[in-house]
């Protein structure tokens, strides 16, 4: 029974999951933190995310009993980890939702304008793309920039503690910001402009094509995993191309991924082209384009307010489902750590419709719906650039465990949402990725030997107002 190893590496945690390569049955899987971060400066150490993956990978494999013949790794987008000619991370990686680079995100799309970074980048630099935290590192730390000589994403980084291969795949390095996801190359003129002319071409990992193998673990990879000699390493992705891998998404069908970050997105054949920076035209894991939108805060926000509340997650999922939808008038405005769809890096939350008759329950309902909202008009944005069907939406994400993200997503967008049974779909996908470049069949054909198609419908209330809930909302929003 040959198994594979998926891995997510995730803001908050690493999952793993060990399956049977040829039907897919989970035999193993895994979980540790990673430290907690703070925007507007939110760092990881990229040693902590090794340690966490080789903490679940002797958890899920039982201490090497079980025998893992390939791995692949899914991870946080955008992140930058830079490394010094040894190999050695230089500083923290900055991650996705540090918007310290906002200014130089602004500064490059004044000066190229939109237009032109949508047709060679296929987006709209945001504080989160990787380009403006090379702009900033060049601005604020030069010392630092001086001394980089490879310029990985987290997947990347974990791939190259693994192989000491410095590799990336299409899907990822599409939300770079200088990559070009319709030629597959990277883009060293663009960077010359907008962070500083140097040797990016020997600074940038190769890229593999989907099911490539990057090789066996080396010395230093099959130490410190310390499970045992393994000879496949697929070419990892970013955690959303593997989502979509592990659902199996077909084009049109969107998906709700609700996790640190909301995100919302297709698979499609051809790029989207949105020069008002809401919808990125990334590439997929697959071959094809997966056109999304992303809001900055989610469940940190039900997170935040459970813990200003005093109560835990489940307390405020029952919290929140014993309030009206509406929330009695009161909207909360999630922007809790400044908001990337819209871009608005320095934001803060609001609450309005507060009253001396205001109870928790209310409070608790607002917090799920404020979510919801923001990720239903990033919907609108995808829908107003790319081709979605009428269909249910699919939901991942940790916000699908919770019952009150499921009952406000399927009110308020007035579609069924189906969250997958496997719910960690990002560390499946990438399990799934695994299997193809073990065996060589396609990932479609993994998939589907895998029966990973089954999951828990959730109908929307007919007698819900959501254009009224929506309006206070938008209305806040402005």
């Amino acid at each position: 029974m040959p198994l594979v190893l998926g891995v997510d590496s995730s803001t908050q945690a690493t999952k793993v999951e060990l399956r049977d390569a040829d039907d897919g049955t989970l035999v193993g899987s895994a979980r540790a933190v990673h430290p907690r971060v703070h925007p507007p400066r939110s760092e990881q150490d990229p040693e902590a995310w090794w340690e966490a993956l080789c903490l679940c990978a002797a958890e899920a494999t039982a201490d090497g009993a079980y025998a893992v013949d390939a791995v692949s790794v899914a991870a946080q987008q955008h992140g930058m980890v830079v490394l010094d000619a040894a190999g050695r991370a230089l500083r923290p990686a900055k991650l996705w939702n540090d918007t310290e680079s906002a200014p130089e995100a602004a500064d490059m799309v004044e000066r190229l304008g939109p237009a032109l970074w949508v047709a060679r980048t296929g987006s709209v630099p945001r504080a989160a793309f990787t380009v403006t935290k090379l702009a900033w590192l060049a601005r604020h730390e030069p010392e630092v920039a001086a001394e980089v000589r490879s310029v990985l994403l987290p997947h990347d980084y974990l791939t190259f503690r693994l192989t000491g291969r410095r590799v990336t795949d299409r899907g990822d390095a599409s939300g770079t910001g200088y990559f070009d996801p319709a030629t597959g190359t990277w883009l060293g003129d663009l960077l010359d402009d907008v962070v500083g002319p140097t040797d990016w071409p020997g600074r940038l990992p190769e890229v593999l094509s989907s099911t490539e193998s990057v090789g066996p673990l080396d010395a230093r990879g099959r130490d410190g995993l310390d499970i045992g000699a393994i000879d496949v390493v697929g070419p990892g992705t970013g955690d959303n191309m593997a989502a979509a891998l592990g659902l199996g998404l077909a084009p049109g069908q969107v998906c709700v991924s609700i996790g640190t970050s909301g995100a919302v997105y297709t698979c499609g054949l051809t790029p989207p082209l949105d020069a008002s920076g809401a919808v990125a035209g990334f590439a997929d894991a697959a071959g094809g384009y997966l056109p999304l939108a992303c809001t900055s805060n989610a469940t940190q926000v039900t997170g935040t307010v459970a813990r200003l509340l005093g109560v835990s997650a489940v307390e405020l999922d029952r919290l929140a489902l014993s309030a009206v939808a509406g929330a009695s008038g009161v909207t909360l405005l999630p922007y809790f750590d400044g908001e990337r769809t819209p871009d608005r890096p320095l934001a803060t939350g609001v609450v309005t419709g507060l009253r001396s008759d205001a109870r928790r329950e209310d409070l608790a309902r607002a917090a799920f719906e404020g979510v919801v909202c923001g990720l239903l008009d990033a919907f609108d944005a995808l829908a107003g650039v790319a081709v979605v069907d009428d269909g249910p939406l699919v939901l991942v994400g940790g916000g699908s465990r919770s019952p009150a993200y499921r009952r406000v997503l399927a009110d308020l967008s007035g579609r069924a949402v189906v969250v997958p049974d496997h719910d960690e779909a990002v560390a499946t996908g990438a399990a799934v990725q695994a299997a193809a470049t073990l065996t060589g069949r396609t990932l479609a054909e993994v998939r589907a030997g895998w029966d990973l198609g089954h999951g828990t419908r959730t109908e929307p209330d007919p007698d819900v107002d959501a254009a009224s809930v929506r309006g206070a909302y938008a209305e806040l929003r402005g």
